[in-house]
């Protein structure tokens, strides 16, 4: 059974780097970088992320969603700039891997994921539509029709073959297979090798030609923090995917950690910085690759490719590249978010929706963020609606609040309107047994309260405060006043 599972990694890891290298070229091409920078970044934090990562299957790489983000740095600053970039970006994914904050991933909603997947999903298809163009302007007339049909046949060799068999992988029997076809029937159409040509040696060691002052820091820190953003962001809700997919649990800091030392070596070898591609991670999965061993074959073939077989690699059809992203981006788009339109709350559409139509119109950072503010608002709002509270008169004449709920920023003015300061006898007891102090809006909320009592001339006496709420007052470092006033409307504290 191991030995098996070798295979089928290995198998995995080999069609999963044909879809690596068209890739990888086309966006060190939208950055306007040599394509090597773009494969030498392949292979590079391939290698390394899949040997020492937290989340073994998950494919990594030089990514379109981290060069967009710099092309503005090239072309006013070169890419020497750009290597040093990657260096500082990389010192901050592993800053934030050191510090453990991996875990705030789990601070993303499923809503937001959901809309993740989906806005990846369209520009992965996206994309794949440059490649029915010569030069700016479309194919047409039989350059297009052959185009449709390799495409086709790719997909259709893909959807169909697992019925006959799961011994090999189906995207590499198409790529393969498309390949021979049109280098035996000498079909007119476009390769690999119409791209760029990938012949080169291996990646050199050396730090970027920079002058190496806080002029150069300004100019690429906000860079760095951006790709260190967008790099931590994909490749966390990558590894959130790859868990659900494989029925595993991946280390998130782990990765995070790897990811950043793996670009501060593509930037000491000249590449391209890079995070997990969403892409080419559903191939290696939907090719059974599970290991580390399929990631590691991914990122050597890369330099193989570049060192060796560019000759052959350079013959592959880009059509059949393209008919396997178009089925990744098909089983990439999560078709349920369509499904549950009408069953779930307004709120988690709305999200979904915003979160897909961002990611695709701006960059990933911004969607996610959107979509968590969105999120955490509704949240809040919804929250801060739920508090309540039973009241009764005592038998010696007291009346007693009950409150029920949260109290924080979103629930103080309705907390406050549960009161009848006014109206209420001479001595009012706040019962705190069911209720939860979060933040200093809350301890605001109780000074106002003992306030309001006061100058009605009432006392107000809180009781059942939990040990939590208790340490949250104590930790708030109110003025003296305010400390005096809180102690007094706590009256019996420890009752």
């Amino acid at each position: 059974m191991k030995l098996a599972q070798l295979r089928t990694d290995v198998l995995a890891g080999l069609t999963t780097s044909f879809a690596l290298v068209p890739e990888c070229i086309a966006f060190a091409l939208v950055a306007q970088l040599n394509p090597l920078m773009g494969l030498y970044g392949a292979f590079i934090i391939c290698t390394l992320t899949a040997l020492f990562g937290g989340r073994p299957g998950m494919i990594s790489g030089a990514a379109g969603s981290m060069a967009v983000v710099i092309i503005a740095l090239v072309i006013q600053h070169g890419a020497q700039y750009l290597l040093a970039t990657v260096l500082l970006g990389g010192l901050l994914m592993i800053l934030f891997g050191a510090l453990r904050l991996g875990k705030l991933v789990r601070m993303v909603p499923h809503p937001v994921m959901q809309g993740f997947v989906n806005g990846l999903a369209i520009v992965i298809a996206l994309a794949q539509l440059e490649h029915f163009k010569e030069g700016d302007a479309w194919l047409s007339g039989n350059s297009l029709y052959l185009m449709l049909g390799l495409v086709a046949l790719t997909m259709a060799i893909v959807y169909l073959l697992p019925r006959l068999t799961r011994s090999v992988p189906p995207a590499l029997v198409a790529i393969l297979g498309v390949g021979l076809l049109t280098y035996f029937l000498q079909l007119p159409t476009h390769t690999l090798g119409d791209m760029a040509n990938i012949a080169g040696g291996l990646p050199s060691l050396a730090l970027p030609d920079i002058p190496w002052n806080l002029e150069t820091l300004r100019i690429i820190a906000p860079y760095a923090v951006l790709m260190g953003l967008v790099g931590l962001l994909e490749t966390l809700l990558t590894l959130n995917l790859t868990d659900e997919i494989t029925q595993s649990r991946g280390h998130t800091n782990r990765e995070c950690v790897a990811l950043g030392a793996a670009n501060v070596a593509s930037g000491l070898c000249g590449g391209m910085g890079g995070c997990a591609m969403i892409g080419q991670t559903m191939i290696n999965l939907g090719s059974g690759g599970r290991g580390r061993l399929s990631g590691v074959v991914a990122g050597v073939m890369i330099l193989l490719f570049v060192l060796f077989l560019s000759p052959l690699i350079e013959r592959i059809p880009l059509a059949a590249l393209v008919g396997v992203m178009f089925v990744v981006a098909q089983q990439t788009f999560a078709w349920a978010s369509l499904r549950v339109v009408n069953k779930v709350p307004l709120h988690d559409v709305l999200v979904i929706v915003a979160v897909t139509v961002i990611t695709v119109f701006t960059d990933l950072a911004t969607a996610v963020l959107c979509g968590i503010v969105i999120a955490a608002l509704n949240f809040a709002w919804q929250h801060g609606r739920e508090l309540y509270v039973d009241s009764h008169m005592d038998a010696n004449g007291s009346k007693v609040y009950r409150p029920h709920g949260t109290l924080f920023f979103a629930s103080t003015t309705r907390f406050l309107e549960l009161f009848d300061a006014a109206g209420d006898p001479q001595q009012v007891t706040l019962d705190c047994q069911h209720l939860n102090f979060v933040d200093y809006s809350a301890i605001a909320a109780l000074i106002t309260l003992r306030e309001r009592y006061t100058r009605t001339g009432k006392h107000l006496r809180v009781v059942h405060l939990s040990e939590r709420c208790k340490q949250l007052l104590r930790r708030a470092g109110l003025q003296q006043a305010e400390r005096e006033a809180a102690a007094d409307a706590m009256g019996h504290l420890g009752s």
